[in-house]
Parts: C-alpha cells; sequence; structure tokens
C-alpha cells in the first residue's frame, strides 16, 4: 500500500506481548502449555489468579494479551470458534432487541442471526451497509447492535466503518458497532481505530494461519462491554482449549511476515485472473477496477490473499474447474498457507436462501479463493490449466 503504512511496533507486539518469560518460575521463553483444570488455593478463596480453567487458564490469558496488542485495544477475549464469537457478543442483547446487519456476510452468521438469535426474540434486519445512510435509515428504538463485514464475504464489498460509525453515532449513543475482519487481520485492518466498538475473529483464518485450529476472538477498548463479555465467556462457557491457545499464539508470531506474502501473490492472481480470456469478472480490492479501490487505501493497510471471480459459463464450469485444481485445494475456509478455493453457493453460503444469493451475487459461476504461500508461478499455472480445461 502506498498510502498507508503497517501499524507501528505490530511485528515486536505480536512477537512479545504476553509473552514474558517472568510470569513462569522456569522463565519460559514460549508460554507453557497449561492443561490443569483446576488450580490449588492458599485457602479459601485464596488464589494466585486462577480457579478453575473455564474462568481463566494461563496459556489462553498469553494469547488474550497478545490478540488486543494487536488490535490496539484494552482487552481482548478468545472463544472455542468465530461463531461462539459472536455467539456471546450477541448475548450482550435480550429479548426484544434489534440488530442491523451487513445484507453480504459469512453464511454461518447469516444462519445464526435468523435462525438461532430469533429464538430469543433478536430481530435481525440485513441492509447494505456499503452506503452508510442505509443503516440510519434500519435503525429502530430497539436497535441495539450494527453488525458487519469489510471485506463481505464472499462478495469483498468493503464497509467505510468510519462512516457508519457516524451514522450510529449521530442516531444513538447506545448502539455498539461490531466488524468482524477475519478476512483483512489485524495486519492489515483496524476497526477499533475508526470507530468500532467491538473487533471479532474467526482465528481459525489468518491469525493463527496453519488451518490446525478452530478458535475465534474479540478485542475491545470499552470497559462497560469488555467487563459484560468476560462475565459471559465464565457464563456460558465457549472457551477454546489450552493446548488451541497455543497454536493460535505461535501462529500470530509469523502474521506479518505471511500477511505480506499473501497479499503479494493474491494481487498477483488477481491480476492474472482480470486478464484471463476464460474469466468474466474479478473482485479484489487491490485492483483499480474495484469500485471502492480508494476507500481500501484509505481504510486498510494492504490486502489479504482473498479473491473472489465468476468463470465464464454456470455451474457446470465452476465445477470443472475446481476439480481440476492441482496446487490449490477445493476445500473450505480461508487464511491458511495453503491455497483453498470454494464454490460459495454450494458451499460456505449454501444455507443462504438461494434469492438473497442471486441478489447478492452469489451465482453458480462465482468461485472464493484463498491464496496461500506458495510459489506465484506454480499458482498462476494452476489456475491457467483448469480454467482452459473448463470453459475452453
Amino acid at each position: 500500500m502506498e498510502n498507508l503504512k503497517p501499524f507501528k511496533h505490530f511485528a515486536t507486539d505480536a512477537i512479545h506481548a504476553g509473552q514474558e518469560p517472568e510470569q513462569w518460575k522456569c522463565k519460559a521463553v514460549v508460554p507453557m502449555i497449561s492443561m490443569s483444570t483446576t488450580f490449588k488455593q492458599e485457602g479459601p478463596g485464596q488464589h494466585c489468579g486462577y480457579e478453575y480453567s473455564r474462568s481463566g487458564n494461563p496459556t489462553r490469558n498469553c494469547l488474550e494479551k497478545c490478540i488486543a496488542a494487536l488490535e490496539g485495544a484494552k482487552l481482548g477475549m478468545v472463544f472455542a470458534s468465530g461463531l461462539a464469537t459472536t455467539t456471546a457478543i450477541t448475548h450482550l442483547l435480550k429479548q426484544g432487541d434489534h440488530i442491523v446487519s451487513m445484507n453480504d456476510l459469512y453464511g454461518g452468521t447469516n444462519r445464526y442471526f435468523k435462525k438461532v438469535a430469533s429464538r430469543m426474540g433478536i430481530e435481525t434486519s440485513f441492509v447494505d451497509c456499503t452506503v452508510a445512510k442505509n443503516v440510519g435509515a434500519a435503525i429502530k428504538p430497539n436497535t441495539k447492535m450494527v453488525w458487519m463485514e469489510t471485506p463481505t464475504n464472499p462478495t469483498m464489498q468493503l464497509v467505510d466503518i468510519e462512516a457508519v460509525v457516524s451514522v450510529v453515532r449521530a442516531s444513538n449513543q447506545d448502539i455498539f458497532v461490531v466488524v468482524d475482519n477475519t478476512f483483512m487481520s489485524s495486519y492489515f485492518q483496524r476497526p477499533l481505530s475508526l470507530g468500532a466498538d467491538i473487533v471479532m475473529h474467526s482465528l481459525t483464518k489468518y491469525m493463527n494461519g496453519h488451518s490446525d485450529s478452530v478458535m475465534g476472538a474479540l478485542a475491545t477498548n470499552s470497559d462497560k462491554l469488555g467487563e459484560e463479555l468476560r462475565f459471559l465467556q465464565n457464563a456460558f462457557g465457549p472457551i477454546p482449549s489450552p493446548f488451541d491457545c497455543f497454536l493460535v499464539n505461535r501462529g500470530l508470531k509469523t502474521l506479518h511476515v505471511r500477511m505480506k506474502e499473501h497479499m503479494k501473490n493474491g494481487l498477483a492472481v488477481a491480476k492474472f485472473l482480470e486478464s484471463h480470456r476464460c474469466v468474466e469478472k474479478v473482485i479484489h480490492p487491490g485492483l483499480p477496477s474495484h469500485p471502492q479501490h480508494e476507500l481500501a487505501k484509505r481504510q486498510m493497510r494492504g490486502f489479504s490473499g482473498m479473491v473472489t471471480f465468476y468463470i465464464r459459463g454456470g455451474l457446470n464450469e465452476a465445477s470443472t474447474f475446481l476439480k481440476r485444481l492441482k496446487v490449490f485445494t477445493l476445500a473450505e475456509s480461508l487464511g491458511g498457507f495453503e491455497s483453498l478455493a470454494e464454490l460459495p453457493s454450494v458451499m460456505t453460503h449454501a444455507s443462504v436462501p438461494i434469492e438473497e444469493r442471486d441478489q447478492l451475487g452469489i451465482s453458480d459461476n462465482l468461485i472464493r479463493l484463498s491464496v496461500g504461500l506458495e510459489d506465484e508461478a506454480d499458482l498462476l499455472a494452476d489456475l491457467d490449466q483448469a480454467l482452459k480445461a473448463a470453459v475452453l
């Protein structure tokens, strides 16, 4: 990115925040994996900061401190999955409350709001948040939360976080704004610095980066929200295992290195596909052809390896393309070191009603790529041979 430099001290914080050897008697440089479920007390109610591992765990605490540092937050918290994080945040609401949500978002979040939160009497309005005034128009007297992804999954639309926050604040100071930052990672985007109240991640993706741990996280600068969320984390217990916390903590140490390579390969793939005769359209915020390219340069410090494109043809061509890939793996998820490809209409977003998918442009020829860290030439060659096999 020409306009914005990396966040100061990011690599140093990723490697050192929450990792102090002095917290262990043995002075271990790498945080210990504390598998104990319970901790000895000197007397009834007299403990050394840990009582029961659901309420607090040394390994988890190291990770939470690191997450907070990387998001520029007072408090970081981790959960058993990204959706467990979404559930905890939504539990800040009560029956009769209302959510304004981006209409284009992860299929699991869409399903949770529509089919689970609704059972608790929580209503959700799905609107195009890329136009900030749409958010203001959707706010009701009982609105308590605004939820957005940027870039969105899978159509890579961008939401102007500052503009939406401004609209929300003008309407009701008590509404809190949540941004799902999974597609960008903390390295390329910090929603809290743009006015959001809570930032959340599926740590399963870029933050861990190794496709071997399912986990979620949130961070906030609000003491009030942080206190309520810490209570909820303990009260209904959606916590990750200490070993998974160790894995994600380890993954964070190379986040800044990995994201630079994801960006390089992602841009190379996007440019290659944009010039390919078997491709109708490419959506990547780093391309000047993206309708919100200027917002991307203003709001983000770079781009991840996420690329969405429309293959010429329909379901048959898309399926053939995905089956013929050799370096890319046909699989759900994203953000790992390996390159993945998937068909959202029948995979990650199959739970989204077809009429909504049609409205959002999630058609059977829309393919989502998570570009990994392989050699650029091998990635381009793989895409080329699969496209030609499917279309020509």
